[in-house]
């Protein structure tokens, strides 16, 4: 059983890289960048957090993030830095079931045995239903340059520094533990916001995570 009680440097970084390209904070993500190279992250894993984003922040803010990242590794480069590229995605099988995979994947973060179905919004918006499944949980989740665990903590850091995203950051936050993710990461995660990100965002932070494990200790 995993019982890490602290976020390592490594994650601390996601945390950071995640959330400043979420509000946009060009100034602040290019140091958590190269923050994040000096703690262990590859290339790839860090190009691989930003591609996330756009997911949940949208491409402006995932494309502006990518172009201050392109500008540090530059930098390094010239400073004579050389920094580990890292591991490509494995290839999709030909066959890939993306509804299915998705499903499987939604299920195992919200902590269902079966997938939701019939809820009022999927059936108002079909569609978006089968964009969240097929494109998020399937496309991107099933990438294997981050782990679920890495890809739900990055999650939650954009959220956590987005205003109006309370109820997706309660999932997430519950969807990050069902990963692996411990409580006291957790907790961990909401000290690296206050001292690396912004106080008021990790106090909102810090109220959603306090509803979320008062639900999962009933």
């Amino acid at each position: 059983m995993k019982n890490e009680t602290t976020l390592n440097a490594r994650q601390q970084s996601i945390v950071t890289i995640a959330a400043f390209t979420a509000s946009g904070d060009i100034e602040k993500l290019k140091p958590a960048l190269n923050e994040g190279l000096d703690a262990g992250l590859t290339i790839n894993e860090i190009k691989e957090v930003l591609v996330q984003m756009y997911a949940y922040t949208g491409f402006p803010r995932s494309l502006n993030g990518m172009a201050a990242f392109m500008s540090v590794v530059k930098d390094r480069k010239a400073n004579g830095i050389q920094d580990e590229e890292g591991k490509e995605a494995s290839p999709v099988p030909a066959d890939f079931n993306r509804d299915e995979y998705g499903a499987k994947v939604r299920a195992k973060l919200a902590g269902l045995d079966k997938d939701i179905s019939g809820a009022e919004w999927q059936l108002f918006c079909p569609i978006m239903d089968t964009f969240l499944k097929e494109h998020l949980f399937a496309d991107i989740f099933v990438r294997d340059v981050l782990s679920e665990e890495d890809r739900e903590l990055a999650t939650i850091a954009a959220l956590a520094n987005m205003s109006g995203t309370g109820g997706q950051l309660f999932f997430h936050y519950g969807a990050a533990m069902n990963s692996g993710l411990t409580e006291d990461q957790m907790n961990s995660f909401v000290e690296v916001l206050d001292t690396k990100v912004d106080k008021k965002q990790a106090q909102s932070a810090k109220e959603v995570l306090a509803g979320v494990l008062a639900k999962r200790s009933k």
